[in-house]
This record gives C-alpha cells, sequence and structure tokens, in this order.
C-alpha cells in the first residue's frame, strides 16, 4: 500500500535523472510520500533494464516531452499540486524549461524545491561536468582513502553520490518541509555532492587541527595505519575486518587469536605487529576465523559480497526479494509508521494517464494524443 511510512501524505514531483536525485526520492517514496516521477519518453541512461534498475523503485512514472509547452504546463500544475520538486540538471536548464524555482513558486509558494548537483548551483565549476570521484577528489575525501605509499583508492560511488549527494539532499528536503509548516514558505535546497563529501570529514578536519590525523594515507588510526584497524587475508584468499580500537576490545581480539604481540601503544612496534597479524589470519579460513569471533566483542567480521547471507542480516531481514530481485530493505525502520517496498521501478511511461490522473490533471487523453505525453 503506497504512503504508510512516516511522509503519507506528502507529494513529490520528481524530474528524472541519473544517480543521487533518483536515490533521494527512492527514499522518500520508502518514507512513504506519493512520488511522480516525470521521465522523458523513452527514457534515459540506466546501469541495466528498467526492472533492474532499483533506485527507481518505490514511484510511478509519467513521461513528458519537456521540449512542447503543453508538458511543461503539467509540471508547472503538478508542482500547484506537490510538497516538493527534485531536479537533478544542471544549473540553469531547469529554468530555460520553465521549471525553475521562480517558475514553480509562482503557482506554488509552499513547495520545497530540491536541486542536486555535483559542483552546486554556483561557483567556477557549476556549469562543467563531474562524477562522484571528481567530487571527492576536489573535496578532499578522496585523498583520504587508501594505503601509506599508495594512490587513493575509489569507493564505488556510495560516497559521494549517495552520501555526500542523496543524504544531503533528503536532510534539506525534511527540514524545509518542517520550516514551511511554520513560515508557508517554500524555499530551495542547493544540495552539492562536493559540499556534502566535504562536511562529512568534518571529525577528521578537528583530528588534523589537533595534530592527531596526518595529511599522509595510510598513518593514522582509522585509514589503515594502525594494524588492529585494517583487514587481513585468510588462509582460502578472503578478508576478515579488524577494528579492535577500544583496548578490551583489542585484548579480546589477542586472546582469541592466542597472541603475545609487539605493544600497539607503541607506534614504532606497528609493523611488527601488522607481520604478526598478517601471518596469524592466513593460518586459517575466513569461515574459521569467523567461528572463532562469532559473539565477541574483538570487533573482527568477514568481508562479505555485495547482499551475501550473514546470519545477522538474515534475521534483521536486511536483505529481501522482491519479484525475484534480491535488494537491500529500506532503512531506517519506524515501529508506528513502517517503510515498504510497494512498487517495483517503473519503465519510463508505464503510469502516465493513471498517474496524471489521480494528480488531478485533466485532458489526458489530449496530452497522448498530441504527443506531449506519452503512456507506454
Amino acid at each position: 500500500m503506497v504512503g504508510m511510512g512516516p511522509l503519507e501524505g506528502v507529494k513529490v514531483v520528481e524530474l528524472a535523472g541519473i544517480g543521487p536525485a533518483p536515490f533521494a526520492c527512492m527514499l522518500l517514496a520508502e518514507l512513504g510520500a506519493d512520488v511522480l516521477r516525470i521521465d522523458r519518453p523513452g527514457g534515459g541512461l540506466s546501469m541495466g533494464p528498467p526492472e533492474l534498475d532499483l533506485v527507481n523503485r518505490g514511484r510511478r512514472s509519467a513521461a513528458l516531452d519537456l521540449k512542447q509547452p503543453a508538458a511543461v504546463d503539467v509540471v508547472r500544475r503538478l508542482a500547484a499540486r506537490a510538497d516538493v520538486l527534485v531536479e537533478g540538471f544542471r544549473p540553469g536548464v531547469a529554468e530555460r524549461l520553465g521549471l525553475g524555482p521562480s517558475d514553480c513558486h509562482e503557482v506554488n509558494p509552499r513547495l520545497v524545491y530540491g536541486r542536486m548537483t555535483g559542483w552546486g548551483q554556483d561557483g567556477p565549476l557549476a556549469q562543467t561536468a563531474g562524477h562522484d570521484i571528481d567530487y571527492l577528489a576536489v573535496s578532499g575525501a578522496l585523498h583520504l582513502i587508501g594505503r601509506a605509499g599508495g594512490p587513493p583508492q575509489v569507493p564505488a560511488n556510495l560516497l559521494g553520490d549517495f552520501a555526500g549527494g542523496s543524504l544531503y539532499l533528503v536532510i534539506g528536503v525534511l527540514a524545509a518541509l518542517h520550516e514551511a509548516q511554520r513560515s508557508g514558505q517554500g524555499q530551495v535546497v542547493d544540495a552539492a555532492i562536493v559540499d556534502g563529501s566535504a562536511h562529512l570529514t568534518t571529525m577528521l578536519l578537528g583530528a588534523l587541527a589537533a595534530g592527531s590525523w596526518r595529511q599522509e594515507r595510510g598513518t593514522n588510526l582509522l585509514d589503515t595505519g594502525a594494524p588492529f584497524y585494517d583487514v587481513y587475508e585468510t588462509a582460502d584468499g578472503k578478508h576478515v575486518a579488524v577494528g579492535a580500537l577500544e583496548p578490551r576490545f583489542y585484548a579480546e581480539l589477542i586472546d582469541k587469536l592466542g597472541l603475545n604481540p609487539p605493544d600497539r601503544n607503541d607506534p614504532a612496534q606497528w609493523p611488527e605487529l601488522r607481520k604478526v597479524l598478517t601471518e596469524k589470519f592466513r593460518e586459517r579460513t575466513q569461515a574459521e576465523w569467523t567461528s572463532v569471533f562469532d559473539g565477541s566483542d574483538a570487533c573482527v567480521a568477514p568481508v562479505l559480497p555485495l547482499a551475501a547471507d550473514h546470519p545477522h542480516l538474515v534475521a534483521r531481514g536486511t536483505f529481501v526479494e522482491v519479484d525475484g530481485v534480491r535488494q537491500a530493505a529500506p532503512a531506517p525502520r519506524f515501529d508506528r509508521t513502517p517503510t515498504s517496498l510497494d512498487r517495483p521501478p517503473a519503465r519510463p511511461g508505464e503510469h502516465t494517464r493513471e498517474a496524471l490522473a489521480d494528480w488531478g490533471i485533466t485532458a489526458v487523453d489530449a496530452l497522448l494524443e498530441s504527443g506531449a505525453a506519452v503512456q507506454l
């Protein structure tokens, strides 16, 4: 059933894009909002067939040709009925379409207008192309990741697109919605991946200022510099993650390993300690070490592939299978207003007729006949 989460009753118009904006709208839909995705006829860039483009799950799709004035007018009418509009175009594109913030606020002053870009709405790079890796590079976040003496390592596109981008857009939209309840006025949320990625480094910026973090990769407590916060290869070529930071957790790690290692409090002995841990973990398989540390506070976990059946994940239902496709369940969880996966990813234009009608748009047949709207 649609709209069972904490955002039940919130209406969102999504101007289809790629990456972080769709993921943000997926989150809003899973939280209970009624999200209508406006696709271009035929759809856009995708990493697979539409039914497997999981970031598009949870909402309906209407296809509109925004090169036609009648289609632009439909989006304005949708914006007049919406609480939120989300777009992920390059700065200025929405304005040229006639769907910029001023156009939409003219018909709905309470509208929260969410904008998702890599570089932001202004600044020297605002009009240039980029991807997750570029925004991480400029923000300093990419510099942090990697081993001593090696190059920066790329964390897929999770850190920039989805953590520094999507999640900050959702936070901004929710905050603006809350404020609009008091003021009666909407506002523009300028969510930039470069800003969010920089913001994520706040704790380490403080540590850098305090002298407890160094710019050199792989030399610090949390970046594989410390041998008790690292990954180790097992006898079967797999890996375990070790995060025994606190003394009592480290003591349990050493006890489970049966070692009498060098002093971990002396960084000069860290190379020898790393050697001891490396050799020890290679003595058994990943499954054997998982059994050794099961239920302990040694902070050791197996490094598993995507969507693995770890007992803890199974018990919590962290991954679910919907229509034969394994995927992550919605997060976070709520005790009174639970979230749900109520719609599979839609094909572009799959719901044009029904969705536009449900949103109060009249003369849908005429729009379809003119080509301004397309029903798949």
